[in-house]
């Protein structure tokens, strides 16, 4: 019997997921393994395989524990004192967007493939999205 090795003839198809009263980071989770194509029989992982996802009510996914005050987003322009911090609770008031694809992005594999894989993410805050002609099937993170 021969290994079946995945090409790029593969179909993909859209799902949206509702990160509304969910722990941000299990969303990540479900979002970054439809990305990466983990749930599909015929997952090769040096192939790209994902699918595309839609992530709708991202302004309100919650953060668990103490993480709204004590969590950071840290960026360095490269300049000396270039460090910019971001405390997630201001975040997520203001970019709920960024923190959630900032969370799939980490779960990702962080070469050609992972790149390739974070631009078929759409994340919005609100309920609406743009997608509604690809007709995108529904998951639940539990």
């Amino acid at each position: 019997m021969s290994t079946f090795m995945a090409n790029n003839t593969i179909e993909r198809k859209w799902y949206v997921i509702d990160a509304a009263n969910k722990p941000l980071g299990k969303t990540a989770v479900v979002a970054a393994n439809i990305l990466r194509g983990k749930h599909r029989p015929e997952f090769t992982p040096h192939a790209d395989c994902g699918e595309f996802v839609i992530i709708v009510n991202a302004g309100k996914a919650v953060l668990t524990g103490k993480k709204l005050e004590q969590k950071y987003y840290r960026r360095h322009s490269g300049y000396i004192g270039g460090l910019k911090e971001v405390q997630y609770k201001t975040l997520m008031a203001t970019k709920p967007e960024l923190a959630m694809q900032l969370a799939v992005k980490g779960m990702l594999p962080h070469n050609k493939i992972g790149d390739k894989s974070i631009t078929r993410l759409k994340v919005y805050a609100g309920a609406e999205h743009a997608q509604q002609a690809q007709k995108p099937i529904s998951v639940e993170v539990k």
